[in-house]
């Protein structure tokens, strides 16, 4: 199968949180890459993955990234990286959408666990 240039314009698209978007990359068994779109004053809820290592890497704007309770602003061009384990949490406290590549390995879909 040759291979297809991909970008939000041609990537399945979903809705995640209150306001997020989402666009698959790379959407196969063992890895996923997803182009995200927080808006400003968007958050999520804590929560780790049993088995995915997961990095974030900001296109655009800012998102601070809470960390086993330790924040860390992020701006573009730098990214971090999450264990397995690790609770997190990602905020856009910025006053811009936030645009981000979230990269996990293996799949984070059905491996996520809130903490409450």
């Amino acid at each position: 199968m040759p291979a297809t240039v991909i970008s939000p314009i041609n990537a399945e698209h979903y809705t995640w949180g209150d306001g997020c978007d989402g666009w698959y990359l790379v959407r196969t068994p063992g890895l996923h890459v997803i182009e995200e779109l927080m808006p400003a004053g968007a958050s999520e809820a804590a929560h780790y993955h049993q088995r995915a290592r997961q990095f974030f890497f900001i296109l655009a704007g800012e998102l601070v990234l809470s960390v086993e309770g330790r924040e860390n602003l992020l701006r573009a061009g730098e990214g971090l990286e999450i264990a397995p384990g690790e609770v997190h949490q990602a905020l856009n406290r910025g006053p811009a959408e936030a645009r981000f590549l979230l990269t996990s390995q293996p799949l984070s879909h059905g491996d996520r666990i809130d903490s409450r």
